[in-house]
């Protein structure tokens, strides 16, 4: 039997769900209030994710066995070096409103709630469809093929939120206040309910992680279809992404090349994706976590060395 195609029982899912629960409420708990989540704080929060990620791929191989545990970490690694590229656009979304950092964790978590929900939906929709119709594969690989091109020579995305539609179409039907009161989400003004502007950037942030969703949810695919292993390596990734987000937020600017590390991946999972509808078949799990990792080290050093190097010799 091809490990890797187990059927996860139903008391699988719950204990997940309830863990993935506890977690969240926890979380919710230690930031009550405008807290400012500093540095430091960060980085404790941002191990804590990590570790649980990994412990629990640690889980799937002693249950299941190594392919599917492979397939997860190569999923969670994948999802986690997709997600920079979420926090940078989140840092220009909230750069853009103006959102006091006292507020920003506050979106965040509810951002992630819907990110969660969303990706939900792509996965099983997904999954089955790939299932169904083989030229499925062909569709998803060429997207993610185009999106690594997109990625790779793309400048500084466009964050102006008169130009996202849900977000305009958001403040025609909702009355929306032009300020910030408090972390709140709604007020009421003479007598009717407005949403703040911290209600209308979490409505950029949750329309903005649709595209990422697509794309993250279709690049896991093309590591595997078992919509057990990529539920729960996109969650425990996108559950690090607050903590994430509070560390790299002021050092994106130093990772310049891990963009173009990030296209390439997405460009590989295309063909993986492709490829596995020919009778190549789908590619060993092992070597899709290698390239993952190799390609993840060589845009990360080759970021670091450079900006060292302009540090050195400015203008250079």
């Amino acid at each position: 039997m091809d490990e890797a195609t187990f059927t996860a029982p139903p008391w699988a899912w719950l204990a997940v769900a309830g863990v993935l629960a506890v977690m969240l409420a926890v979380d919710m708990f230690s930031h009550r209030g405008d807290h400012v989540i500093e540095l430091r704080e960060a980085l404790a929060w941002s191990a804590v994710w990590i570790t649980a990620g990994l412990a629990f791929g640690l889980l799937i191989w002693l249950w299941r066995g190594g392919e599917p545990a492979l397939a997860y970490y190569s999923g969670y690694l994948l999802e986690k070096a997709l997600s920079v590229d979420n926090v940078f656009v989140f840092a220009l979304l909230f750069g853009y409103f103006r959102v006091p950092a006292g507020y920003q964790h506050k979106a965040l978590f509810w951002g992630v709630i819907g990110a969660l929900g969303f990706r939900l939906v792509f996965i099983f929709a997904g999954a089955e469809l790939l299932h169904r119709l083989a030229w499925v594969g062909f569709v998803l690989g060429g997207f993610l093929i185009w999106t690594g091109w997109r990625l790779a020579v793309r400048g500084e995305p466009d964050v102006d939120p008169d130009h996202n539609i849900a977000v305009r179409v958001f403040r025609r039907l909702v009355p929306t206040e032009p300020r910030f009161h408090g972390n709140r989400f709604l007020v009421r003004v003479r007598g009717r309910r407005h949403a703040t502007l911290l209600l209308v950037s979490l409505v950029a942030i949750e329309a903005t992680d649709v595209i990422f969703a697509i794309d993250s949810v279709a690049a896991i695919l093309a590591i595997t279809t078992n919509t057990f292993v990529v539920w729960t390596a996109t969650a425990f990734a996108v559950l690090g992404l607050r903590s994430l987000y509070f560390c790299l937020a002021g050092l994106l600017r130093h990772f310049g090349y891990l963009r173009y590390g990030l296209a390439v991946l997405l460009a590989f999972a295309g063909l993986k994706l492709i490829l596995s509808e020919t009778p190549v078949g789908k590619l060993p799990v092992w070597i899709t976590l290698a390239v993952v990792v190799l390609i993840l080290s060589i845009s990360i050093g080759w970021s670091v060395v450079t900006a060292r190097r302009e540090r050195r010799h400015p203008g250079g």
